[in-house]
């Protein structure tokens, strides 16, 4: 029995899924070369051994420690013969890593299931099962989307509106003040900072807050309306955990982390610190670097949702399809399932599709990914040409149309700050004014 455990290869049947953390892979191989010998190879590489054989990797240590190759599928499947101009061969291959290898980390878990062979040329890892064991290890959402809407005291499961304040960065607490109330005022749910901006030194993150949170009051006393500040405190560690600890203290009622740029472990951090008792947003900045090849890096449904969701992200921004970011729609949909389907112990992450997102695209963003959801904007609220509040409440009528079912064009009719928008960024704006009998500001739009 020792010798088929000591095996860097098994059938599925033969392993232990509640032990084993299972990657699949798309690889890609010379004709002449042959993947039932090869993978195997990188099994070994990924675990117990290297290129050549060495003393201590005894049949002992890999029985317990070796990666096994549980599946290789060969696209298309060839049976008897690759056929004549054939010099590429593809394939599916699922390797299943123990356990006890990579305990409850995500630096040995993408250590191992990606490491070295991300240099190995046409390999890609397509996705990972997480046995309940692992999961259990991590804390995961402390709010997740059930905690968001009882934060902002939101009992309608409606699509939340979230804004990011435009210029990116380079601006004054003062303006940004102005902005934030504004856009709030306008029925923004969330406004958060640009990735662009954090703690710096001509704005302050602690003064942000402040300012901020008392634009927030404002707010809610003039409409009755929440609004979460996520203020961006990515930072060189370990100054970042320093900088939300204040930001909290400060009055910060959410934060927002960069967390590809500060790596998934700091956010897990962030999200398990229980001085940090407010909602995360996790940023997708960086990654695109991780996921664009289509035959290298991480699949972005793993990048953007499956491993920010693990590490603590309570709403986490991706981009939409629709937008300014290209990205195939069925990836969208897949990936926003894997954020809030269930995945053992760990709570769903709010979706935050965004990325270019106009009015006229809320009731496709819902049909696709459905109504739980976070969509954002920044220039569709600030480029309105009668001013971010305006813009917000653009966004609010057409969530209100399209949770009524009503076209947004007819809704539009009798809702100026919608119908304008519609006409700014779907290029009939005279036709759908004319209609709805408004008269407009239209000196923005030339």
């Amino acid at each position: 029995m020792l010798y088929y455990e000591a095996q860097p290869k098994a059938l599925p049947e033969g392993i232990d899924y509640d032990e084993f953390i299972v990657a699949t892979y798309y690889a890609a191989l010379p004709r002449e070369a042959v993947m039932y010998y090869l993978a195997p190879f990188l099994a070994i590489e990924q675990s117990t051994g290297t290129w050549t054989p060495v003393p201590g990797e005894t049949p002992e240590v890999r029985a317990k420690h070796v990666a096994k190759v549980i599946g290789i599928h060969e696209v298309p499947f060839y049976e008897f013969e690759v056929p004549k101009g054939v010099e590429e061969r593809t394939y599916v291959v699922q390797i299943a890593f123990p356990f006890r290898n990579i305990e409850h980390q995500i630096p040995m878990l993408l250590t191992a299931v990606v490491g070295n062979i991300s240099m190995g040329g046409k390999i890609k890892l397509l996705d990972l099962y997480f046995p309940k064991k692992y999961t259990e290890g991590f804390q995961g959402p402390k709010f997740g989307i059930d905690g968001i809407y009882e934060v902002l005291g939101i009992k309608e499961r409606r699509p939340l509106l979230n804004n990011m304040i435009k210029p990116c960065t380079g601006y004054s607490c003062e303006v940004g003040e102005k902005l934030f109330y504004e856009a709030a005022l306008g029925g923004c749910d969330v406004i958060k900072d640009d990735e662009l901006i954090a703690d710096m030194a001509f704005n302050r993150v602690e003064d942000r807050v402040r300012a901020y949170m008392a634009m927030e009051k404002r707010v809610y006393e003039e409409t009755g309306e929440h609004t979460l500040y996520t203020v961006n405190v990515s930072d060189n560690l370990p100054k970042m955990f320093e900088v939300a600890k204040r930001a909290v203290d400060a009055g910060a009622n959410a934060i927002m982390v960069n967390f590809l740029a500060v790596g998934l472990p700091a956010l897990q951090a962030l999200a398990e610190d229980p001085d940090i008792n407010v909602p995360i947003l996790a940023h997708m900045d960086c990654a695109g670097a991780l996921y664009e090849s289509p035959i290298s890096g991480i699949a972005s449904h793993l990048v953007l949702a499956k491993l920010p969701r693990l590490a603590g992200a309570d709403a986490i921004v991706f981009p939409a399809p629709y937008g300014k970011a290209p990205y195939l729609k069925d990836r969208f949909v897949y990936t926003a399932d894997v954020m809030h389907y269930p995945m053992h112990n760990i709570k769903p992450s709010m979706p935050m599709p965004s990325g270019g997102i106009t009015p006229e695209m809320v009731p496709t963003c819902v049909a696709d990914i459905g109504k739980e959801i976070m969509i954002g904007s920044g220039g569709g609220i600030h480029a309105h040409p009668m001013g971010p509040a305006a813009g917000a409440r653009a966004f609010r009528q057409a969530i209100d149309a399209t949770m009524q079912g009503i076209p947004l064009h007819e809704y539009a009719k009798d809702h100026q700050e919608l119908a304008v928008a519609l006409g700014l960024w779907e290029g009939f704006f005279k036709e759908t004014t004319a209609e709805a009998g408004i008269e407009a500001k239209t000196e923005h739009l030339t």
